[in-house]
């Protein structure tokens, strides 16, 4: 299962719980050979990629989800001859959802 089929189905169960909300639109999901239509969970990400598009944390919150998704490293080789060492194993990631965030206030360079 790869981490965005697993972080899907996290996003799912939490939506069914009531801990995160929807965003208005539908999936069309096939569930034991037929088609159905679920309303699709609101988006969550980790600290790292609310980063990447360009938002802070809020301070002081919690993140709504800790889920297991896979992690992928590669340990570099100590002598030439050597190969390098790829490994996968599954760690905790800790998600934020739209509402626990803020766009990040860019800092004016004054003359």
């Amino acid at each position: 299962m790869t981490n965005e089929q697993i972080i899907l189905g996290e996003r799912i169960k939490l939506m069914n719980e009531g801990i995160i909300g929807t965003t208005g639109k539908t999936l069309t999901v096939e569930k034991e050979g037929k088609k159905c239509e679920i309303d699709e969970p609101e988006v969550i990400h980790t600290y790292k990629v609310w980063q990447s598009l360009g938002f802070q944390v809020k301070r002081g919150e919690k993140a709504r989800a800790t889920i297991l998704i896979w992690k992928h490293t590669i340990k570099k080789a100590k002598e030439e001859k050597d190969v390098d060492m790829e490994k996968m194993f599954k760690t905790k990631a800790f998600f934020f959802t739209a509402e626990q965030v803020e766009e990040i206030k860019q800092i004016e360079k004054g003359a």
